[in-house]
């Protein structure tokens, strides 16, 4: 997997390639990285790339010319009328609130791809004309603003490159939030007893099955509390086996979601 990021400020971008698990990917050559900045594609000794809107209002625009000649530079080429994104192996992405949610399934999706070149906005945003013309997606990290697309780039980064292969192993993925439409099982570590505080009984006991058991239903516990926004979808995409919907149904306070599975069973 490579990851090209277009910014006004590369140094915000290359600190978390050079950390951690990222750091170790690029030296197996399991991901490549590269940062462009947007201020080398300038058309004044200034090195302007924001100018007002057209039609007025507050803040300033990041101007199409620096940014059509900085997508150009990296392989992004104008997109044709009706071409199917899902040929293309890499995209182009434009970072913006006023894109679609990224979603763990959405993760999954572009950590598949060759490449993924991350477009990073500044102050009111960018021309639309360089949306219409270049951009392959729009993505939002959440319902909020944030005055950096780097950093919405970087939550884009780290929730995709974990799942290339080889990053990390399979069995660390296997039961993470969102896997299986359920959020994780609570964790313990040492000590046993922390400030009078025992660790569950059951993680101590050995007994694998029953340890699956358990992790499993605090999953349904966690999700219902936390989010359970997320049950009724699990219940209607069939995500969750028959264990799970059993341990839901026990769980869950007579609801919109139970009356429904209750009405379909009696069709």
């Amino acid at each position: 997997m490579r990851y090209t990021v277009l910014t006004l400020f590369p140094e915000i971008t290359d600190a978390f390639f050079a950390t951690s698990i990222m750091a170790r990917a690029i030296e197996r050559g399991i991901v490549e990285y590269s940062a462009v900045n947007i201020r080398d594609f300038a058309l004044d000794r200034h090195r302007t790339c924001d100018d007002a809107p057209y039609g007025g209002g507050p803040g300033m625009l990041m101007l199409p010319e620096p940014l059509g000649r900085a997508l150009e530079s990296v392989g992004v080429r104008r997109r044709m009328p009706g071409e199917e994104l899902s040929l293309r192996r890499k995209r182009a992405i434009y970072l913006t609130p006023s894109g679609r949610p990224l979603t763990q399934t959405l993760a999954r999706e572009l950590s598949g791809l060759d490449e993924l070149v991350l477009l990073c906005g500044r102050y009111e945003g960018i021309d639309q004309r360089v949306v219409d013309m270049y951009i392959d997606d729009e993505v939002s990290v959440g319902d909020y603003v944030l005055s950096s697309g780097e950093v919405a780039a970087l939550a884009l980064i780290d929730a995709t490159y974990r799942l290339v292969e080889r990053v990390i192993t399979p069995e660390s993925l296997d039961e993470e939030s969102f896997s299986g439409g359920l959020l994780e099982y609570p964790q313990y570590t040492r000590p046993e007893i922390y400030d009078t505080v025992k660790v569950p009984e059951v993680l101590l006991s050995g007994h694998h099955g029953n340890i699956r058991r358990w992790r499993l239903e605090k999953r349904v516990e966690r999700t219902l509390r936390q989010r359970p926004d997320l049950i009724p979808a699990g219940m209607e995409s069939g995500l969750f086996d028959g264990e799970t919907r059993e341990i839901v149904n026990r769980l869950l306070p007579l609801s919109g979601t139970e009356h429904k599975e209750n009405e379909d069973e009696r069709d």
